[in-house]
């Protein structure tokens, strides 16, 4: 083979690389996290030396992700389900970067934009529109992005007549609302959300289907829950985590069945 033909070789490959890149919103290459738990306490100095003479270490290690691997396509919507404790929240604030791995690697395509527990990031003492602007900042959105974005929030949540009065005042499903309105509207490139779709009331709910179905090509969306119904309803894909570990992944109807089996 001549050093031409060599060189075009190697420039094709980069090339599909490239392409194979452009279209990959998130990368996830053999994570692990794990956390320490307590187990004894040393209530003075006397008992952490006895302790550490012993060889007691007061902590047991719990593994809760383990070797975890997988691709998100750009415009794709992906459904992470599992039962109670096999990692699923974890996975999902290690990709926003509110934990740090132990080992392994996330890398994001784009901005992302995490709904992971209601309300976090708000004051009560503070008026809803001051809260829009406090969740815009965190996000990373400046005053003037957060303007443009302003009316659909409010409009959204349905809470026109109410953003200049303190959060404290609202009922728990007007604080779900204007949560969510902010991070569906935030305009990021990957929305990430553990269990919000059976937030609020009925209407608001259908609202909410209805803008989801609406994001399928547009924007990229991770969900995790434990209704079925919206993986097959919404999903694209799935990923059935179980200890901390990929069961099973694929079409929604197999990663579900796979699920039910779980509880038989």
């Amino acid at each position: 083979m001549k050093w031409s033909d060599k060189y075009l070789k190697k420039m094709e490959t980069e090339a599909a690389k490239e392409a194979i890149a452009e279209s990959i919103a998130i990368k996830v290459t053999n994570l692990h996290k794990s956390f320490k738990l307590p187990t004894e306490r040393a209530w003075g100095l006397k008992q952490a030396i006895f302790n550490r003479i012993k060889g007691v270490k007061g902590y047991k290690k719990q593994e809760v992700l383990r070797g975890i691997s997988f691709e998100v396509k750009k415009g794709e919507f992906l459904g992470i389900v599992g039962r109670n404790g096999s990692g699923k929240s974890t996975l999902l604030k290690t990709l926003s970067q509110i934990y740090t791995p132990d080992s392994g690697s996330v890398i994001v395509n784009g901005s992302l934009v995490p709904f992971i527990e209601l309300g976090v990031g708000f004051n009560p003492e503070l008026t809803g529109r001051e809260n829009v602007y406090l969740n815009g900042a965190l996000l990373g959105f400046s005053n003037a992005e957060m303007d443009d974005m302003y009316e659909e929030i409010v409009k959204f949540a349905e809470l026109e007549q109410f953003m200049d009065q303190k959060l404290k005042n609202y009922s728990s499903g007007m604080q779900v609302r204007l949560a969510f309105s902010i991070a569906i509207r935030a305009k990021g490139d990957i929305l990430i959300l553990d269990e919000v779709l059976a937030v609020g009331d009925a209407a608001f709910q259908e609202k909410c289907n209805n803008y989801f179905k609406s994001l399928h090509g547009n924007q990229t969306v991770i969900l995790v829950t434990h209704d079925m119904g919206n993986v097959s309803r919404f999903c694209d894909r799935a990923i059935l985590i179980e200890n901390g570990k990929i069961a099973c992944e694929g079409k929604p109807e197999k990663v579900t069945e796979a699920y039910m089996k779980l509880w038989s």
